[in-house]
């Protein structure tokens, strides 16, 4: 039937009549809704500029802080402080082996409990990335990937390899839907705006690439309406965004594989990871303030700090010979706390962006080169005072000055000074003005009671039945249920063996992939030895007594973790490889592959659970002689520190072994490891206040070596009570002092000048001034000393700002410190250092 246009004309406008009685109908309650639905959906694109959300372009300042490496009780502060410090999005890894450690049984529980976390994020209204994996590094035991993978027939992991492609995509899709269904996408209204795909592609040549062409594939077709990213993926294919990892990523991306893509930076490490064996390893705030600002005035316009928390491996949780404690030079240390003044002088970074947020997403860039050691680069919108200038002098030793529209700058040496008008300085990446803390480990006076240690030791197998012509490899021994893998057997000795030869006694020698062994010989203990990070192999050797007739050798495999990171991970090795005994008068006895050897998996007191409450009553416990063997546990009971500071164990004594609390896995220690500086990397142990009970806490360590000391072991509480600044007379007055407004950049106040501003955490007070100086002072927070000029009235005037406040405002000029006029070192440039004490008031 043909119909005519007025008719039809008049049928569309009956439609609609009848549409709009329809939405009258509705409740105001209904129609809010239904607009807030509407409104909480974001569309998240991305151009060559930057990602779009909603149609606005963002700066975006993003912190790595991982789940399971903290509990959810500490999430909610820890997610608050990260949102202080100036982010405005949060980025997680998702870790495979901690979801589904055996194969089809998941876990979202607990510190695994990911959809928990990330609506916690989202109540603190900050944006996600989510690192899907499957493969993490992250110092985390196999990258993420659980044990069974590697168990897998014919499996090669993250390549073209159709047995890890098919549980990958199996897992991918588990947890992105579990995400779809909760509404976490920012195209439902969650905050995930941006999902990372970690790849290898290099090392696996034409397969490599057609897995990551796959794994594109397979992201993208599940239609979540959020770019995705790959980092160090210089060909990432299209549409995946290829990103950067590094220090310096101003200097060494090569930038976006296609013009339409943004410059991305997934990885700014804020510190290096620490391993056993390590001495104390820093990166200064003032090269990852230089390092952001250069990335965002090369057109950068997202940096995510790796890690801006790091947090506690706990239990058996970490790679190979990482220490439990993770990137504690973070902004927030170990245990949430902030790390001043990195917290501080990043959060005063993001606040100087954002005051050139304008210019830097919508002008022109531009570039000067005043001489080899300086640069200008601005942006400007022509036709308007939208501009902002990066200063940077790239001269390590000496400042230097900058010409710039008719103005000169002195910019201190390898720093950046940031003009979001391209007139005013409002930070300089070199110049600290946010205060300082240093990190105080408290004896507690609550659990530090005479300890009642009670004891049981493992029995040493002399001879485990088994049939295995070579010691077998430990990795797929223990299968990731252990740290410990028994092997033994047995030899035979005869007098022509024992004959004196001029080499004197024979030689046990084993050569060791890794990470550590223990080795018995007839019963009796003969030592250990171990590897390192950077070098696993390693040789035990040592003279021995053999007895006429059978020998029994028993060897202690030990891990410490599996690895991390690298192609072909699945066909990593470890353990002992070579066992021979030298010096015969026979000659040489390879025990390697001419006897038969029984292996064994784990300790008695592991299988039987005595870790914890309920399987205490499962062995027999003796009290503590002071002269234990190795291989032996320890159990004590001890009441909660006081007050609800973090709270950590000092395992001073101790040699290497594994801590639990109320049967949770605390983590791996290592004492007996020195570093060159003959100090154990790690001492304190972070328990959470959620493993703690108020009374009658329980405390089981496995300790391997001999011979230590218990009793020496204590607990303490952890604060950051010693505050301090360091600051120079001349530095750039803080940028809070500033606000744009109607495109210019103005003074929130008439008096703009700089000062020193010292807080105390919580409720605390100033309760003590330990040192001031205004002069040319030296040392660091906690460790400050005077210098050959100084003003006598120093201390005098800081107690007068600052005793009894919570937080005290100190100007940094002459006038302040110099009262009589008189200025006994007037060549010198002057800097203010003070350090005082926060505590409670009686009353708190």
């Amino acid at each position: 039937m043909k119909i005519h246009s007025s008719d039809h004309s008049w049928l569309l406008l009956a439609v609609l009549v009848i549409l709009l009685s329809f939405s009258g109908a509705l409740s105001s309650d209904d129609k809010e809704k239904k607009t807030k639905s509407v409104d909480k959906k974001k569309e998240v694109t991305y151009d060559g500029t930057s990602l779009i959300i909603n149609g606005n372009r963002e700066l975006l300042y993003s912190g790595s802080i991982h789940y399971p490496r903290s509990t959810p009780e500490m999430w909610p502060n820890i997610i608050k402080r990260a949102k202080q410090g100036g982010l405005n999005t949060i980025q997680t890894y998702v870790f495979w082996n901690v979801h589904e450690p055996e194969q089809g049984k998941f876990n979202f529980s607990g510190r695994a409990d990911l959809v928990k976390f990330i609506k916690l994020i989202e109540k603190n209204g900050l944006y996600v990335t989510l690192r899907l994996g499957p493969f993490i590094q992250a110092e985390w035991t196999h990258g993420g990937l659980p044990y069974w993978l590697r168990e897998v027939p014919g499996i090669f992991f993250r390549t073209d390899n159709e047995p890890f492609k098919e549980h990958t995509e199996r897992y991918v899709k588990v947890v992105l839907d579990m995400m779809k269904e909760e509404k976490l996408f920012a195209s439902q209204g969650g905050p995930i705006i941006l999902g990372q795909y970690s790849a290898v592609q290099r090392a696996y040549k034409e397969d490599g690439l057609n897995y990551i062409k796959w794994a594109s594939k397979l992201v993208h077709s599940m239609d979540l309406g959020i770019p995705w990213v790959m980092c160090k993926q210089n060909d990432a294919p299209d549409p995946m965004i290829n990103a950067c990892n590094g220090r310096h990523c101003g200097d060494t991306f090569p930038g976006p594989n296609k013009d339409n893509k943004p410059s991305l930076w997934t990885e700014n490490w804020t510190t290096q990871f620490r391993v056993f064996g390590d001495p104390p390893a820093q990166r200064s705030v003032e090269d990852i303030a230089y390092s952001v600002a250069r990335f965002f005035s090369k057109n950068g316009t997202h940096v995510n700090y790796y890690m801006y928390h790091g947090g506690t491996n706990f239990g058996r949780t970490s790679a190979h010979y990482v220490t439990t404690r993770y990137y504690d030079d973070a902004p927030l240390d170990e245990f949430g706390l902030e790390r001043e003044p990195k917290y501080g002088h990043l959060k005063h970074l993001h606040n100087a962006l954002n005051l050139c947020k304008k210019a830097l997403l919508w002008g022109q860039p531009r570039v000067e080169k005043p001489s080899n050691e300086t640069e200008i680069r601005y942006y400007e919108q022509p036709g308007t005072k939208v501009c902002a200038a990066f200063l940077a002098n790239n001269n390590t030793e000496a400042a230097e000055k900058i010409k710039f529209r008719g103005k000169e700058y002195l910019i201190p040496h390898r720093s950046i000074s940031i003009l979001p008008d391209c007139k005013t300085v409002v930070y300089n990446t070199g110049e600290i003005i946010s205060h300082h803390t240093s990190r105080n480990f408290m004896k507690s006076k609550k659990a530090n009671k005479n300890f009642d240690f009670k004891v049981f030791t493992e029995s040493v197998p002399s001879k485990i039945k088994g049939d295995s012509f070579i010691p077998v490899e430990l990795y797929g021994l223990t299968k990731d249920e252990s740290d410990y893998g028994w092997y033994t057997t047995s030899f035979k000795i005869d007098d022509n063996d024992l004959s004196k030869k001029k080499g004197g006694k024979p030689n046990l020698r084993i050569a060791s992939l890794g990470h550590a062994l223990h080795v018995w010989l007839n019963g009796e203990y003969l030592g250990n030895g171990h590897g390192s990070h950077e070098e696993k192999s390693f040789v035990f050797q040592k003279p021995v007594t053999l007895k006429e007739g059978e020998n029994h050798l028993t060897m202690l495999g030990v891990l410490t973790g599996f690895p991390d990171s690298g192609s072909y991970m699945e066909h990593r090795y470890t353990g002992p490889r070579s066992v021979s005994i030298l010096g015969l008068g026979s000659g040489t006895l390879d025990l390697t592959e001419e006897n038969k050897w029984g292996n064994k998996v784990g300790m008695e007191g592991e299988r039987l659970g005595i870790h914890a409450e309920e399987g205490l009553k499962k062995v027999k416990w003796e009290k503590a002689s002071g002269k234990e063997p190795g291989m032996t546990w320890y159990q004590t009971y001890f009441d909660a520190p006081e007050s609800q500071s973090a709270a950590a164990i000092r395992m001073n004594g101790m040699g290497k072994g594994l801590i639990w609390v109320n049967g949770e896995g605390v983590g791996r220690y290592w004492m007996s490891f020195l570093s060159p500086l003959g100090q154990p990397t790690q001492i304190e142990y972070h328990i959470p206040r959620s493993f703690l009970k108020p009374k009658k806490n329980l405390l089981v360590i496995f300790e391997e070596e001999p011979n230590v000391k218990p009793e020496l072991i204590d607990f303490v509480i952890v604060n950051r009570d010693t505050v301090c600044s360091y600051i120079g007379e001349n530095y750039t007055p803080s940028v809070r002092h500033w606000t744009r407004k109607n495109d210019q950049v103005q003074a929130i106040t008439d008096d703009v000048h700089l000062t020193a501003n010292l807080k105390c955490s919580g409720t605390k007070k100033i309760s003590a001034v330990e040192f001031a100086s205004f002069g040319n002072p030296n040392g660091t927070c906690g460790n400050f000393t005077l210098g050959s000029c100084n003003a006598p009235v120093s201390k005098k005037v800081v107690e007068k700002y600052c005793l009894g406040k919570a937080e005290c405002v100190i100007p940094v000029n002459k006038s302040t410190f110099e009262q009589d006029k008189k200025d006994s070192c007037p060549k010198v440039e002057k800097k203010l250092a003070v350090q005082v004490k926060c505590g409670r008031d009686k009353k708190n």
